[in-house]
C-alpha cells in the first residue's frame, strides 16, 4: 500500500487593498522562481463584499441612510515540489502588515 505524498503547497493570500495583495504576489512569485520551482499562479478568487447600512441620524430621517462597503480581495498561489530552499525563501520575506496568508500542505 502506498502512501500519497504531498508535494504541492497553497497559499492563499487576502487583503483590503488590491495593491498591497498584487505587491506580496511578485514578491512571493520571484523568491520561488529563484530556486526553479513550478508556480501556479497567482489565481484571483471573486471579491467579497460585505456592505453596512447606517442611519444618517437615529432620530428623525429613518429614510436616510449612508452605505459603506468592504471588499475583501484573495488570490491563490501553488508551488509544486517544493524544496528546502523554496521553503527557507519563503519564511524569510518580508510581506506588509495588511495580507492576511494561509498556508496549507
Amino acid at each position: 500500500m502506498k502512501i500519497a505524498e504531498n508535494n504541492k503547497i497553497r497559499i492563499k493570500l487576502k487583503a483590503y487593498s488590491s495593491n498591497l495583495l498584487n505587491e506580496s504576489c511578485q514578491t512571493i512569485i520571484h523568491s520561488i522562481q529563484r530556486t526553479n520551482i513550478k508556480v501556479i499562479g497567482p489565481i484571483p478568487l471573486p471579491v467579497k463584499r460585505k456592505i453596512y447600512c447606517v442611519l444618517r441620524s437615529p432620530h428623525v430621517d429613518k429614510d436616510s441612510r449612508e452605505h459603506f462597503e468592504i471588499r475583501s480581495h484573495t488570490k491563490i498561489i501553488e508551488i509544486y515540489k517544493p524544496s528546502s530552499e523554496t521553503i527557507d525563501s519563503l519564511m524569510k520575506l518580508n510581506i506588509p502588515s495588511g495580507v492576511d496568508i494561509e498556508v496549507k500542505l
